[in-house]
C-alpha cells in the first residue's frame, strides 16, 4: 500500500526552461512551511542520503521513498544483511556436497572409496529450509521496496517467487517420503539464488541470449560439415579384410553414430591423429581428407564462432559501464532535485535555484562512506564556499566518489641519536628492500639446487643438513628485516604497507615452524633427515612454506611499464567478470546435478559385477586401462572434476566411450551439450571479454601515462574513472524524462 504523498514525496513545483534551469522565481514555490516543516526537511535528507548512496553503488533508484521504505532499504542493503544473503546463497548451494550422495570421502575412485557419509533425514533439510525463509524474507523486502506494479513487471522476481514455491513443494516431498525420492528437482534451481543476486549475470545472460541466434548459425554448419565429412569417410573407408581402410572403418566408421562422434572429437583435436592413421599408415593419400575437415572445422568454423562471440561482446564492457553511468548520473539528479528544493527555503527573494553546500554536508553526514573517503568529499564541497552548487557543479562532485582515496602513512618515529637517525634512513630506504629481494632469490635458487641435487637420490638415503642450516640463515635473516623495518617505520608505519604485512606474517609461520622442527628434530647434523610424521613433516612445512617468499618479486611489476599494463589488465579482469565466473558456477552446478541423475553408479570397479574388463585385458587408451576410475558421477565433488576434464577436452573420446557402454548410446547428448556449453561457449566468451579488456586498456596506454602524472596523488582512479571520457553523458533531458517516471516519487514542473 502506497504511503500519503505528503510523507513520500517532497514538493519539488518548478516550472523549467528548455536548459533545465527554473524560469523566474521558481524557487520560492520550493518547500511548503508550516509545522510539519522539520519532520519534511529530515525526510528530505534522507531522500537525499539514499539517492547518493544509490548513485555510488550504481543501483537503480525505483524504489518506494516514505520514511518507513527508506529505513528498510537501507537496513537490507547494509552490510550486515547482504553478507547473511551471500552467505545464505553460499550455504545452501554447499549443501550439494554433503547431502545424499555425500562427497566426504578421502577419494572418488571406486575401487578404493570407502561408503559415504549418510546425514540423517532431516539434517541438511533443516539447514536447508532456513535458507529458503532467508530467501523468502529477501524476495518480500524486494517486493515491497518497488511495489506491486513494479513487481508485477520484473520477470526476475516472478521467477524468484516462483522458484521459492516450486523449493518449498519438492522439499515437503522429500520429508514426506523420508528423504528417499529418486530426484530432488529443487537442487537443479539453487544456482538461481545466485543469479539473481548479481545484476552483472542477469545482464550476461542477457547478452548470451542475444547471441544465442548468431551462435546457432554457425553451430549448424558445424553440425551440416560433420555430417558432410561422415557420411564422405563412411563411403570412403570400406575396404575388405586385412585392408588398413577395413581397420579405419572398425575403428572410427562402424556405423553412423560411431563416425559422426569420432569426426567430433577430431573437431576438438583430442583424438588427431589417432583417427587418422590406419587409413594413412595403408596410403598417404587418405591423409587429406583428415586434413582439410581440420581446416575447415577446426581452423575456419570453430574459430569463426570466437569472432562472432567476441563481435556480439565487444564494447560490452563499455556498455556496462554505460548503463553504471546513466545510474549514476540519476541518483544524483534525484538527490539534487530534493535538496535544491530546500535551498534558502524562508527567504523572500531566493537567489536561486541549486544545493546549498551546508545542506549537502548534512546530507554527507547520513551517507554510508568510507571513513578515509568522506572527509575528502566534505573538504571539495566546503571548497564551493556559500554559493548554491548548479545540476552541473552537482554532477562532477560525484566524479570523486570513483576515487579511491590513498591512506595517509603513519609519520615515522623521531630519534635524537644521529646514529639511530642514519640507521633509520638506511633501514627505511628502497635499497634495503632490494637487498631483501635478493636474499629471498638466494633462498630460492638454494631450494631448487638441492631438488635437482637430491632428484635421483631416494628420500630416505637424503641428507639435509646443508639444506636445514641455510633455511635457518635465510629465517634469521627474515626476522632481522622484520625487526629493523618495524625499527625505522614504527609498528604503525609497518603495517601500514601490505608488502610488510605479508612478509611479517610469512617470517612468523617459518619462524614457529623452524622453532617446532628444532625442537621434534635437533639442531641439524651431518646425515640429519627430519622423519615423516603424518602426511608431511615439520621440515617439509617449513620448505614448502618458504616457497611462498616468491610472491615478494611481484613488487617489481609496477617498475616495468609493459608487465605493469598486463598485471593491471588481470587484476581488472578478476574485479570485473565475476559475472562471468558465476555463470560457469551456475552451469558447473547445474550439470553436475544433471550427472548425478543419470550416471551414479554406472562406474563400478572391477570384480563387483561391473561389464569393464580389468587392466590387464582392457583396450589400451580405454577408460579402464587409464585407470579413470575416479572421473564419475557417484557425488557432487567427483561429478565437477569428471566435468572440468571433459571441458579440457583432452581425452575426453576416452569419457564418450566409456559412458557409452556403461549406460547406452544416449549418454554422449549430455556430454556434447556440456562441451558446447563450456568450451565452445563460455571459453571462446571469456577468451573475447579478455581481447577486448587488454586490447582497451592497450590503446590507453597514453591515458595511463597522463594519469600517472597526476598531481592529485591522493587518489588511485578506478577502472570506471579510466573509460569514463569515452562513454557518452546523459543529457538533462533524459534524466528528467526518466525521473518523471519515478514510481515513488512525483517532480511536479
Amino acid at each position: 500500500m502506497e504511503e500519503p504523498r505528503e510523507e513520500s514525496e517532497p514538493l519539488l513545483s518548478r516550472a523549467r526552461g528548455g536548459s533545465g534551469r527554473p524560469a523566474g522565481s521558481a524557487g520560492s514555490r520550493g518547500v511548503r512551511v508550516g509545522p510539519g516543516a522539520a519532520s519534511r526537511q529530515d525526510l528530505c535528507f534522507d531522500q537525499a542520503a539514499v539517492f547518493i548512496e544509490d548513485a555510488i553503488q550504481y543501483r537503480s533508484i525505483n524504489h518506494r521513498m516514505d520514511a518507513r521504505s527508506m529505513w528498510l532499504y537501507r537496513l537490507y542493503y547494509s552490510n550486515t544483511c547482504q553478507w547473511t544473503l551471500s552467505l545464505t546463497i553460499f550455504l545452501i548451494l554447499l549443501l550439494a556436497f554433503i547431502e545424499t550422495p555425500s562427497s566426504l570421502t578421502s577419494t572418488a575412485d571406486v575401487r578404493f572409496r570407502s561408503a559415504p557419509w549418510d546425514p540423517p533425514c532431516g539434517l541438511t533439510e533443516s539447514v536447508e529450509a532456513l535458507c529458503l525463509l532467508v530467501f523468502v524474507a529477501d524476495v518480500s523486502v524486494k517486493s515491497y521496496l518497488v511495489g506491486w506494479a513494479q513487481f508485477r513487471k520484473n520477470p526476475w522476481l516472478l521467477a524468484y517467487l516462483a522458484v521459492l514455491v516450486v523449493s518449498f513443494a519438492d522439499w515437503i516431498v522429500s520429508l514426506s517420503l523420508l528423504c528417499q525420492e529418486p530426484l530432488r528437482i529443487r537442487r537443479l534451481f539453487r544456482p538461481f539464488f545466485l543469479m539473481q543476486n548479481s545484476s552483472m549475470m542477469k545482464k550476461t545472460l542477457k547478452c548470451i541470449r542475444s547471441s544465442l541466434p548468431e551462435m546457432a548459425s554457425v553451430v549448424l554448419l558445424l553440425a551440416l560439415h560433420l555430417c558432410v565429412f561422415t557420411m564422405l569417410g563412411m563411403l570412403l573407408f570400406t575396404g575388405e579384410k586385412d585392408d588398413g581402410q577395413d581397420r579405419e572403418r572398425l575403428t572410427y566408421f562402424r556405423n553412423l553414430p560411431e563416425a559422426l562422434t569420432s569426426l567430433l572429437v577430431l573437431l576438438t583435436t583430442a583424438n588427431n591423429p589417432d583417427v587418422m592413421t590406419p587409413a594413412y599408415s595403408k596410403n598417404r593419400a587418405y591423409a587429406f581428407f583428415f586434413i582439410v575437415f581440420t581446416l575447415i572445422g577446426s581452423l575456419f568454423l570453430m574459430n569463426l564462432l570466437t569472432a562472432i562471440i567476441y563481435n556480439q561482446f565487444r564494447g560490452y564492457l563499455m556498455k556496462s559501464f554505460q548503463t553504471s553511468l546513466f545510474r549514476r548520473r540519476l541518483g544524483a539528479r534525484a538527490a539534487y532535485e530534493v535538496l535544491s528544493s530546500m535551498s534558502r527555503r524562508g527567504e523572500a527573494h531566493p537567489r536561486g535555484v541549486g544545493v546549498d553546500p551546508q545542506d549537502f554536508l548534512q546530507v554527507l553526514q547520513r551517507v554510508q562512506l568510507d571513513s578515509h573517503q568522506k572527509p575528502v568529499i566534505m573538504e571539495k564541497v566546503r571548497s564551493y564556499g556559500g554559493d548554491l552548487l548548479s545540476a552541473e557543479e552537482f554532477q562532477k562532485l560525484f566524479n570523486e566518489f570513483d576515487k579511491r582515496v590513498i591512506k595517509e602513512r603513519p609519520p615515522l618515529p623521531e630519534y635524537r641519536s644521529p646514529f639511530l637517525r642514519s640507521a633509520q634512513f638506511l633501514f627505511s630506504h628502497r635499497y634495503f628492500d632490494y637487498l631483501g629481494n635478493l636474499i629471498a632469490l638466494g633462498n630460492l635458487v638454494s631450494i631448487s639446487v638441492f631438488l635437482v641435487f637430491d632428484a635421483d637420490v631416494l628420500p630416505r638415503d637424503r641428507d639435509d643438513f646443508v639444506l636445514g642450516i641455510l633455511n635457518c640463515v635465510f629465517i634469521l635473516y627474515y626476522v632481522l628485516e622484520l625487526l629493523l623495518k618495524a625499527f625505522a617505520l614504527g609498528l604503525r608505519g609497518y603495517l601500514s604497507y601490505s608488502s610488510n604485512v605479508f612478509d611479517g606474517l610469512l617470517t612468523v609461520v617459518l619462524l614457529v615452524l623452524e622453532i617446532s622442527t628444532l625442537a621434534v628434530y635437533r639442531f641439524p647434523h651431518p646425515g640429519w633427515k627430519p622423519e615423516m610424521l603424518g602426511l608431511l613433516s615439520l621440515w617439509d612445512m617449513a620448505r614448502l612454506v618458504n616457497m611462498f617468499i616468491v610472491f615478494r618479486f611481484l613488487r617489481i611489476i609496477p617498475s616495468m611499464k609493459l608487465m605493469a599494463l598486463v598485471a593491471s589488465t588481470i587484476l581488472d579482469l578478476i574485479k570485473n567478470m565475476r559475472a562471468f565466473g558465476g555463470i560457469l558456477v551456475v552451469v558447473y552446478y547445474v550439470f553436475a546435478i544433471l550427472g548425478i541423475s543419470l550416471f551414479r553408479g554406472v562406474v563400478v570397479a572391477p570384480g563387483n559385477g561391473s561389464l569393464a574388463p580389468d587392466n590387464s585385458s582392457a583396450p589400451c587408451g580405454s577408460f579402464e586401462q587409464l585407470e579413470y576410475w575416479a572421473n564419475n558421477f557417484d557425488d557432487f565433488a567427483a561429478a565437477l572434476i569428471t566435468l572440468w576434464n571433459v571441458m579440457v577436452v583432452n581425452n575426453w573420446q576416452v569419457f564418450l566411450d566409456a559412458y557409452r557402454r556403461f549406460s547406452g548410446p544416449w549418454s554422449k547428448m549430455y556430454f556434447v551439450l556440456w562441451w558446447l556449453v563450456s568450451s565452445v561457449i563460455w571459453v571462446n566468451l571469456f577468451l573475447a571479454l579478455i581481447l577486448e579488456n587488454f586490447l582497451h586498456k592497450w590503446d590507453r596506454r597514453a591515458h595511463l601515462q597522463s594519469l600517472a602524472g597526476d598531481p592529485d596523488t591522493c587518489c588511485q582512479v578506478t577502472v570506471d574513472l579510466l573509460f569514463r571520457d569515452v562513454l557518452e553523458e546523459p543529457t538533462e533531458d533524459e534524466l528528467l524524462e526518466r525521473l518523471s517516471c519515478h514510481p515513488h516519487l512525483r517532480l511536479c514542473r
